[in-house]
């Protein structure tokens, strides 16, 4: 079989819950008719026992390893995934599905309210990290799951890995956690704040009815993401791959993008808006400045761990990650184990800034497969 079928995916779509399932939320609202997106690679073992878990970080979604129908590009986590790659088709089962607030085929304030027919959009309730692995566990459960193997996830992704470990650790074996932190500092919510103003400014977000008006805030979801962007790079990352290099000869003396870093930006501003639902951004990027893992445990991150002893851990850090930086982890780290869990820690030297967790990382590739190879040994899976 080529390499290529081996990543093909398995199974997928949207799984809908029936009205009498309801996801309950944190803010006390309910879900009714629950969607879920999602996609699956490779084959669940006999035992159940070989199934892990992605959870995509704030903009990512279900198609970790296949093409996305929207844009056609490979998936984002194509190059962990595939024969002989630490996550590995040919013995894993992997799933990976759109978080509840997304926008690719779960639940989310595009969709429709079957109460008023008309899309959420701003009614649609506020969600939390919790709520995203509740739904999570949901369809864990719904695809015949009882214990994952693993838990995976960068950035956003690493805070619903260790909210696993919070409420579910009896269903959990291991957890990976990459780049990520166990609350969010008042310069992430800034960064945030910035993002949503822009959205709320543009004239066609229109209280967030845009949908019943046939238009889209654009120009504010493309500004949120070009801030948000600076955040996942280094300085580093920036000089060396742009520097002060012009678009064009000669400077314009007006407003254009006259540097290649400007024009970098406006077209992933632009080419987001293309794949991405300004509502959902909204919701999502609330949803990670919620998230604060040892607020609900009297602000002691290792009580809120003291459940999940028998998880093991992998926290992976960047050192040129000032978005969750590596001070974020040691502190998850120092937690973990006084909670009594096992954890491995390793900090991996990069100039990439946060999205390294995304790019080629030779020793990020090494700690992660080392790690799952352990685990599958000691859960028998070797």
């Amino acid at each position: 079989m080529a390499a290529l079928d081996l990543i093909t995916p398995a199974g997928g779509g949207t799984w809908r819950f029936p009205e009498n399932e309801p996801l309950r939320l944190d803010s006390g609202a309910v879900l009714e008719g629950l969607e879920i997106g999602y996609q699956t690679y490779g084959q669940l073992n006999a035992d159940k026992s070989n199934a892990i878990l992605i959870c995509h970080a704030l903009t990512g979604d279900q198609f970790v390893a296949s093409p996305h129908p929207t844009t056609g590009k490979p998936g984002w986590w194509l190059r962990m995934i595939g024969p002989g790659k630490p996550l590995d088709p040919q013995k894993h089962f992997i799933i990976c599905s759109n978080v509840i607030g997304g926008c690719m085929g779960s639940t989310g304030p595009a969709s429709i309210n079957p109460a008023t027919g008309k899309a959420y959009g701003l009614s649609f309730p506020v969600i939390t990290i919790a709520d995203m692995v509740r739904a999570q566990a949901m369809l864990v459960k719904a695809l015949g799951i009882e214990t994952l193997f693993a838990v995976i996830g960068g950035s956003m992704g690493g805070m619903q890995a260790q909210q696993w470990a919070v409420d579910h650790p009896e269903r959990l074996f291991s957890a990976v956690i990459l780049a990520s932190a166990s609350r969010h500092s008042a310069q992430n919510i800034a960064f945030h704040e910035v993002g949503r103003q822009a959205i709320m400014a543009d004239p066609d977000w229109r209280g967030g009815a845009y949908a019943e008006h046939g238009v889209q805030p654009g120009k504010g979801l493309a500004v949120a993401r070009m801030a948000a962007h600076i955040t996942y790079l280094s300085e580093p990352a920036l000089q060396r791959k742009f520097g002060r290099e012009l678009k064009r000869d000669g400077l314009s003396w007006g407003f254009d993008a006259d540097f290649q870093v400007e024009s970098y930006l406006r077209h992933q501003g632009a080419s987001f808006v293309d794949r991405f639902d300004a509502n959902s951004y909204l919701y999502i990027t609330r949803a990670t400045d919620y998230f604060d893992i040892a607020a609900a445990h009297g602000g002691v991150l290792a009580k809120a761990f003291t459940g999940a002893r028998n998880v093991r851990f992998c926290v992976l850090s960047f050192t040129s990650d000032w978005l969750y930086p590596t001070a974020e982890s040691r502190h998850l780290v120092r937690a973990l184990t006084a909670a009594g869990a096992k954890a491995a820690f390793v900090e991996i030297e990069s100039d990439k800034g946060h999205d390294a967790f995304l790019l080629d990382e030779p020793v990020m590739d090494s700690a992660l497969a080392g790690f799952l190879s352990s685990a599958e040994r000691d859960r028998g899976l070797a």
